[in-house]
């Protein structure tokens, strides 16, 4: 697992809410890893903390506690969050540890005992019980207001929208259900209601996050929900159609290819949803998912893909695998190597296999030696490098849309609909890109291409 790139880490990109502490206010800082569905928790916990008077530190020094928000996916991304806690220990001395590897305290107290607390993921109100026994809030009702829009940890014209929690799939090599639970999805108009918020404070891309994305709302058995005078369906499609209506670009991340994807398709030809799909593929070839226990139907998935892209041609598809899975032989790895050239995906991450703690991965036979994993992990680099850098070229000469993220002296850094942020790749402007600014939505006529990025003048 990458680690965070510093604009995911507050401790190093700083929690975008203004510095108007007052003279005794308690304080608090955070660190924030892992995912962006952990990213919205220390959202969540922040907004609440800042309602009940506290204020929010820039950085370790100025905070009389901070918390960190922990990753344990994988042992690369538990040593991080270890070395976070520990550097969080030296320069301010008192911790609050939360997230996913918080569901092994021990852990976490056998390296770090001087920790004020642990919790697990999603276990607000513990977070907060440790806070109010850490640092006792101080609120003054005439100056510590709710926040309209609660604190954000991304830059203020994009957010990620999470739509539920937990999974129900079983695969071997993930331990996120037992660290995570089962899926339980929010309430569609709790959804709508946030997103109608964000739209209206600014936000121009809505990123849709759950663990599952397509199965939203099987848990509540698609109950419906009052909105806008009428009722909307817990679905996944239903959800997309209404977040198209309110005006912001709408991309969706973590979708398995169940059957009714193909119902979402429509709406991204249509322009309610953009034409990107980010779907976790993994493997390709069928003994491998099984032992995986993933669905092992990679021959009809490319008939999927090429249904998807005859009803919306400008279709985007990023996808992650992990190659060095145990038992894989070199013939199966081949076997990935050749559906990838024939599924021609845009954009795609590769990981490899390590075992996680609790995994049931960890058991079975066959695990492949790490100078092979490394070798498969270049050869499938390559061919990914190689289709993303001719995809891109493609796109020469073409005139794109484009989301500003950054401005500086030297241009704008920009992002088409086919890229999502921190994971993909960008669009820059260096000529033409003053008056620019966060947030606004150009035409660009793209005039060069990489592997993974893209160049532009401004029309």
């Amino acid at each position: 697992m990458s680690q965070n790139p510093p604009i995911l880490r507050p401790d190093l990109a700083r929690a975008l809410v203004p510095d108007t502490r007052r003279d005794g206010q308690p304080t608090i800082g955070m660190v924030s890893l892992g995912c962006p569905k952990a990213l919205v928790d220390s959202e969540r916990i922040l907004t609440r903390l800042r309602a009940e008077g506290y204020a929010i530190s820039p950085d370790y020094k100025g905070a009389d506690a901070v918390i960190v928000n922990t990753c344990g996916f994988l042992d690369s991304a538990k040593a991080e969050s270890l070395e976070a806690i520990g550097e969080a220990l030296q320069e301010n001395g008192r911790v609050i540890v939360t997230g996913c590897l918080g569901a092994e305290p021990e852990y976490i107290t056998g390296a770090h005992p001087k920790v004020l607390a642990v919790t697990g993921p999603h276990q607000y109100e513990a977070v907060l019980d440790a806070v109010h026994g850490a640092v006792p809030p101080s609120p003054d009702p005439f100056i510590d207001l709710l926040p309209t829009t609660g604190v954000s940890l991304t830059p203020r014209h994009y957010s990620y929208l999470k739509i539920s929690e937990g999974c129900n799939h079983k695969c071997k090599f993930c331990i996120i259900p037992d660290m995570r639970g089962r899926l339980v999805s929010r309430p569609a108009h709790a959804i709508l209601r946030e997103a109608e918020k964000l739209v209206g404070a600014g936000v121009k891309e809505l990123l849709v996050i759950s663990q599952d994305t397509s199965a939203y709302g099987v848990d509540r058995k698609h109950d419906l929900s009052p909105w806008k005078g009428g009722e909307v369906r817990a679905h996944i499609t239903d959800l997309a159609r209404e977040l198209g209506k309110l005006g912001a670009w709408v991309r969706l991340h973590y979708v398995y290819p169940y059957p009714h994807v193909r119902e979402l398709i429509p709406l991204m030809a249509e322009g309610l949803v953009l034409p990107y799909l980010d779907i976790p593929f993994q493997h390709a070839h069928p003994d491998t998912l099984k032992r995986m226990a993933r669905p092992a139907a990679a021959a009809r998935t490319l008939d999927e893909i090429a249904a998807w892209r005859a009803v919306c041609p400008e279709l985007t598809l990023r996808s992650t695998f992990i190659v060095g899975y145990p038992g894989e032989t070199e013939a199966e790895f081949q076997t990935l190597l050749d559906w990838l050239d024939e599924a021609q995906l845009d954009r795609v991450g590769c990981f490899q296999y390590e075992n996680v703690a609790g995994a049931r991965s960890n058991d079975l036979p066959g695990h492949v030696p790490p100078e092979v994993k490394q070798e498969r992990f270049d050869r499938f680099m390559e061919k990914a490098q190689a289709i993303s850098a001719a995809k891109l070229a493609e796109k020469v000469g073409k005139v794109l849309e484009v989301i500003v993220d950054e401005v500086d002296g030297e241009g704008a850094t920009c992002r088409t609909k086919a890229d999502a942020p921190e994971i993909d790749g960008n669009l820059f402007i260096d000529e033409g890109f003053e008056g620019l600014a966060p947030g606004d939505i150009v035409k660009v006529e793209v005039d060069e291409a990489g592997e993974y990025d893209l160049w532009g003048r401004r029309l």
